[in-house]
C-alpha cells in the first residue's frame, strides 16, 4: 500500500476494539435521538403506521448491512467505506464517499452539540449556551485522542444508558397494561385494541403512510458505524457478523416495541406531538422525574451520536490522507494509533458549534437547513455500498462463493435496497420540509466534483497514483 505518512512515523490504525464494545456500538447507532424526543411528532402525521415504517427502513438497513458486512470480511484491508468504493468502483468514488461522509457526520456532530446545549437549558437555564457546547468538544476531542478502546468504552456505556431507559418504558407499560390502566387525560384504558381502533392502521391512507418514511428514515442514521468500527475491531469474523444479525432484533424490540407500549397506553391521536411520549408513558406510571430523566437519557444519546460522528469523521480524514485526498499529515498515527493530527482537523469545525449557539436564533434556522442537507448526504453513502456490492459480485465472484457470512439473494438485494432509497428521495420531494434542502445537495457534488479534477492532477503530476492501493486480501481470510 502507498504510505503518505512521513518517514519513521506510524499510519496504521490498531484493533482495540471487543466484542461487546462493537455490540453496544451498533445498538447504540441504531437508537436516534429522535426516537426519544421526535417519536410523538412522528406519531401524529402517520399513527400507527408508523410501526410498519420502521420495520419496513429497518428490513433495508438489515441488508445492507449484511452486504457490508460482506464486504468487509472480503478483504480486512477495507477500513472505510471509502476504501471499499475506490477499491470496487473507482478512486472517485473513494474520494466522494470519504469527503461526503466526513462532511456529513461533521455536521450532525454540530447540531449534536447544539442539542446539547438546550437540554441543559432545561435542567438550569442560567448555564450560558457556549459553556456546554465548550465543555462538551474539548471532553469529545480529549476522547478521541485516546486509543480507540476509550472510544469503545464510552460508547458502550452510554448506549447502555438508552437501552435501559426503551427496556423500562416497555416494562411500564406492560405492566399498565396488565393492571388495566385507565388515562387520567383521555378517560381511555390501556388497550392494545388503539393501534386500530382511532382510524385504523393508515389513518392517513396511502399519501400519509409514504410521507412518513422521509421521516423515519434519519433515525437510522449511524447504523452504519458498525462498519467504521469493523476495521478497529479485534476479531472481525467473530464479531461484525454478530453486530449484523441483531439489527432486526434491535429494530423488533427498540422501535416496534416501545412505539406500540407507547400507543397502546395512549392513543395514537391523543399523544401530544410536541412532547416525548417516553415523559408522558414514565409520568403516568407515577414518576413524577421523568421528564428529567428523560432529558438525561436524551443528553447522553446526543453525546453519543457526537462523540460517534467525531470518530467517524477523523477516521475518514485518515483514510483521505493516505490515499493522498487529504494533506498527508492527517495519516499519522501515534504509536497507540491515534490519527492525532486528523482529530484536531475535526476539531477546529466542531468548535463552529460555539460561534453559532452565539450568533442568534436565525443561526440556528439557517443551521437547522444546513443539517437536513448534511442528512440527505447519508442517502448517498449507503447507496454507494450497494453499488459497491454490486461491483464486487462482478469483479469477484470467487470471494463471494468463499464467504462465511453470505448476502441473501445477493443479485436483487442491492437493487432493492437502491430502489428503496430513489423512493426516499422522492418522499424528500414532496415534503415542504426537506425539499429546498434536498435541491441544494447537488450543489455539494458539483464542489467534490471540481476538487476532485484539482487533486487528480495533482497527484498525476507528481507521479503519484490516484489512490492508495488496497492490498490483497490473505486466502484465510474467506
Amino acid at each position: 500500500m502507498t504510505n503518505t505518512a512521513p518517514s519513521g512515523t506510524h499510519d496504521e490504525l490498531q484493533r482495540g476494539l471487543s466484542n461487546r464494545h462493537l455490540q453496544l456500538i451498533a445498538i447504540g447507532g441504531a437508537i436516534g435521538t429522535g426516537l426519544f424526543l421526535g417519536s410523538g411528532k412522528v406519531i401524529s402525521l402517520t399513527g400507527p403506521s408508523v410501526l410498519f415504517i420502521y420495520a419496513i427502513i429497518g428490513c433495508m438497513m438489515f441488508l445492507l448491512m449484511r452486504a457490508l458486512g460482506e464486504l468487509l470480511l472480503s478483504n480486512l484491508n477495507y477500513k472505510t467505506f471509502g476504501d471499499i468504493a475506490k477499491d470496487l468502483i473507482g478512486p472517485w468514488a473513494g474520494y466522494f464517499v470519504s469527503w461526503t461522509y466526513w462532511i456529513t457526520w461533521v455536521v450532525i456532530c454540530v447540531a449534536d452539540i447544539i442539542a446539547i446545549t438546550s437540554y441543559v437549558a432545561y435542567i438550569n437555564a442560567s448555564i450560558p449556551t457556549w459553556v456546554p457546547a465548550l465543555i462538551t468538544v474539548a471532553v469529545l476531542t480529549i476522547l478521541n485522542l485516546q486509543p480507540v478502546r476509550f472510544f469503545g468504552e464510552f460508547e458502550f456505556w452510554f448506549s447502555l444508558i438508552k437501552i435501559v431507559a426503551i427496556l423500562a418504558l416497555i416494562v411500564t407499560g406492560v405492566v399498565l397494561l396488565v393492571s388495566g390502566f385507565e388515562n387520567p387525560d383521555t378517560g381511555t384504558r390501556a388497550e392494545l385494541s388503539h393501534l386500530w381502533d382511532h382510524g385504523g392502521m393508515f389513518p392517513f391512507g396511502a399519501s400519509g403512510f409514504l410521507l412518513g418514511f422521509q421521516l423515519g428514515i434519519f433515525s437510522f442514521i449511524g447504523v452504519e458505524l458498525v462498519g467504521t468500527a469493523a476495521a478497529e475491531t479485534k476479531d472481525p469474523h467473530h464479531n461484525l457478523p454478530r453486530a449484523i444479525n441483531s439489527i432486526v432484533v434491535r429494530v423488533l424490540i427498540f422501535y416496534i416495541g416501545a412505539l406500540t407500549v407507547i400507543m397502546a397506553i395512549t392513543p395514537w391521536d391523543k399523544l401530544d406531538p410536541d412532547q416525548s411520549p417516553f415523559v408522558t408513558t414514565f409520568a403516568y406510571a407515577g414518576f413524577a422525574a421523568a421528564a428529567f430523566a428523560i432529558n438525561i437519557v436524551v443528553l447522553t444519546s446526543a453525546a453519543s451520536s457526537a462523540n460517534s460522528g467525531f470518530y467517524s469523521g477523523t477516521r475518514m480524514m485518515h483514510s483521505l490522507a493516505r490515499d493522498g485526498h487529504a494533506p498527508g499529515g492527517f495519516a499519522v498515527t501515534d504509536s497507540r494509533g491515534v490519527p492525532r493530527k486528523a482529530v484536531f482537523f475535526s476539531t477546529v469545525f466542531v468548535f463552529s458549534a460555539v460561534p453559532i449557539l452565539l450568533l442568534g436564533d436565525s443561526v440556528i434556522e439557517a443551521f437547522t437547513f444546513v443539517t437536513s442537507v448534511a442528512s440527505t448526504f447519508i442517502l448517498f453513502t449507503w447507496s454507494m455500498i450497494a453499488i459497491s456490492f454490486i461491483q464486487y459480485l462482478r469483479k469477484h465472484p470467487e470471494r463471494h462463493a468463499t464467504s462465511k457470512f453470505r448476502t441473501p439473494l445477493p443479485r436483487i438485494v442491492p437493487w432493492v435496497v437502491l430502489a428503496f432509497f430513489a423512493f426516499i428521495l422522492v418522499t424528500l420531494f414532496l415534503a415542504d420540509d426537506t425539499r429546498l434542502p434536498l435541491l441544494f445537495t447537488p450543489i455539494w457534488f458539483v464542489a467534490l466534483a471540481v476538487m476532485w479534477q484539482f487533486t487528480k492532477r495533482k497527484l498525476l503530476r507528481e507521479g503519484r497514483p490516484l489512490t492508495a492501493a488496497v492490498e490483497l486480501p490473505d486466502a484465510a481470510e474467506h
